[in-house]
C-alpha cells in the first residue's frame, strides 16, 4: 500500500481532500499535515513513499519542503498541487518536485499521475539498467549554464535581461542559441542578435530548454564516437521532434505548460544514444550493426546487444538531473508509449507521435527499419483518427529542416 502525506496550510483545503481522497483509502496509506515544519516532523516519524504539498504557504513554502524532502528522504516521490500559475509553480521548484498538479486535481487525475511516477521509477530501478549504467565511469554532468538559469528564474524578481546576462557568460552557448534562433526551425521575420530578443521571442521554457539541450550535445568528442554516429544529424533530428512535439500539442489546445514540457522532452528524447556513443562506443557500433543485419528498430538491437535501451539510459540521466517527471516520462516510452501508464494525451503522446513523423519522414535515408505506430496506445487514448491531422500540423516544419 502507497503512503502519501498531502500538506496545506488551509484547514478548508485538507478537509476537502480528505473528503475526496476517502474512496482511494484502501489503496493508499493517506497522512494530512498543515505546515511544512509539520510535514518534516510526521516524515521523521513514518516513511512517505509520496509528498504532495501547496506551493505558497507561510513559514517555510512548498518549494523549501521538498528541498528537505529531498534531502531527508530522496527516494520519496514529490509533487506539487498549487493554484498559482503555472509558471511561477515551475520556476520556485525547478530540481524539487517530479510533477506539478494545478488546484482543482480530481482524485482520478491524482491517482493517475501517482501510477505513473511509480511505473516510472520502477523502469528505471529495473537490473538491466543498473547493470549498463554502472560501466558508464561518468555520466554528463547538468549544464553550468541550466543552473544557474534555474536560480535566476526562482527568483520573483529576475528578468528577461537577467535570462540573457547568464547565458552570455557561455559564448560558445550563446551563439549556438542565436544560431538556432535564426534557423529556418521557428521561422522568425527578423534576424535575433542578442540572447534576450531571442528569449522575448520564443520564451523562457525555449530557451531553458534549448541550454539543456545544447549542454547534453556540446562536450562529445565527434572523433571518438563510434563510426557513422552524427552529433549534427542527431541535433538536427531532436530539433525536429521537439518542434513536431510543440505543433501537436497546439493542435490539440493544450495549456502552454505541457507544451512546454513536450518541446524539451522532444529536444532531449535521444539523449541516451550520446551516452551510449560517447561511453559504450564499441557496444554501441554492434547494437547498430546488429540492428542493420537483422532488419529490426535500433531500439530492439539496444535491448539485444546492451540491455537496455537508449530511452531508458536517456531517463535514467534526466532523472539524476532533477528534471520533472512530465519531461522524463516522454523520454523513457518513446519508443514503447503502451507500456506506460494514462489514458489521456500527454507530452508523451506528443514525443512519440512526432518522433515517428520524423523517422517515418526520412525513412529512406534510415539503415535500419523505422518503428512502426503502436495503434494499441493511440486507440486506448481514443486518438488514433487524430494521427493524419497532426501529420499535417507538422507538414511546414518538415520542410524548415530540409533549409
Amino acid at each position: 500500500m502507497k503512503s502519501i502525506l498531502f500538506v496545506d496550510d488551509e484547514p478548508n483545503v485538507l478537509e476537502a481532500l480528505q473528503r475526496m481522497l476517502f474512496p482511494l483509502q484502501n489503496e493508499w496509506r493517506m497522512a494530512f499535515a498543515s505546515s511544512g515544519p509539520r510535514a518534516l516532523e510526521l516524515l521523521a516519524e513514518t516513511r512517505f513513499d509520496v509528498v504532495v504539498t501547496d506551493m505558497r504557504m507561510p513559514g517555510m513554502d512548498g518549494a523549501q519542503l521538498l528541498a528537505a524532502v529531498k534531502e531527508r528522504s530522496p527516494d520519496t516521490l514529490r509533487f506539487v498541487l498549487s493554484g498559482q500559475s503555472e509558471s511561477e509553480v515551475v520556476y520556485r521548484s525547478v530540481g524539487e518536485a517530479h510533477q506539478f498538479l494545478s488546484k482543482p486535481c480530481k482524485p482520478k487525475v491524482l491517482k493517475e499521475c501517482v501510477d505513473k511516477a511509480f511505473a516510472l521509477r520502477e523502469l528505471l530501478a529495473n537490473d538491466s539498467l543498473k547493470a549498463v549504467v554502472s560501466q558508464i565511469r561518468t555520466l554528463p554532468p547538468v549544464p553550468q549554464v541550466y543552473t544557474r538559469l534555474c536560480e535566476v528564474l526562482k527568483s520573483p524578481d529576475s528578468s528577461i535581461g537577467d535570462v540573457g546576462r547568464v547565458i552570455e557568460t557561455d559564448p560558445a552557448m550563446t551563439a549556438k542559441i542565436l544560431q538556432v534562433t535564426n534557423s529556418a526551425f521557428f521561422g522568425l521575420r527578423r534576424e535575433v542578435t542578442t540572447v534576450v530578443q531571442a528569449a522575448s521571442l520564443l520564451g523562457l521554457n525555449t530557451i531553458k530548454a534549448l541550454v539543456l539541450a545544447r549542454g547534453v550535445f556540446a562536450p562529445m568528442d565527434a572523433a571518438r564516437l563510434p563510426r557513422g554516429f552524427s552529433i549534427d544529424v542527431l541535433w538536427k533530428h531532436s530539433m525536429a521532434v521537439a518542434d513536431c512535439a510543440q505543433a501537436i500539442c497546439q493542435a490539440e489546445n493544450l495549456p502552454k505548460e505541457m507544451t512546454g514540457d513536450a518541446y524539451t522532452a522532444g529536444l532531449l528524447h535521444d539523449a541516451g544514444e550520446l551516452v551510449f556513443a560517447a561511453a559504450c562506443t564499441e557496444d554501441y557500433a554492434r547494437a547498430f550493426d546488429y540492428a542493420v543485419a537483422n532488419a529490426i528498430t535500433l531500439s530492439e538491437a539496444e535491448r539485444a546487444v546492451l540491455g537496455c535501451t537508449h530511452a531508458e539510459v536517456g531517463a535514467y540521466l534526466l532523472g539524476i538531473w532533477g528534471l520533472p517527471h512530465s519531461i522524463i516520462e516522454p523520454v523513457a516510452y518513446h519508443h514503447g508509449p503502451s507500456e506506460s501508464v494514462g489514458s489521456t494525451f500527454s507530452p508523451l503522446t506528443a514525443v512519440y507521435v512526432a518522433d515517428l513523423l520524423v523517422l517515418n519522414r526520412h525513412r529512406e535515408v534510415l539503415e535500419h527499419p523505422a518503428p512502426e505506430p503502436e495503434r494499441s496506445y493511440l486507440e486506448r487514448l481514443g486518438l488514433a483518427d487524430r494521427l493524419e491531422d497532426w501529420a499535417k500540423a507538422c507538414d511546414g516544419i518538415h520542410q524548415a529542416g530540409k533549409e
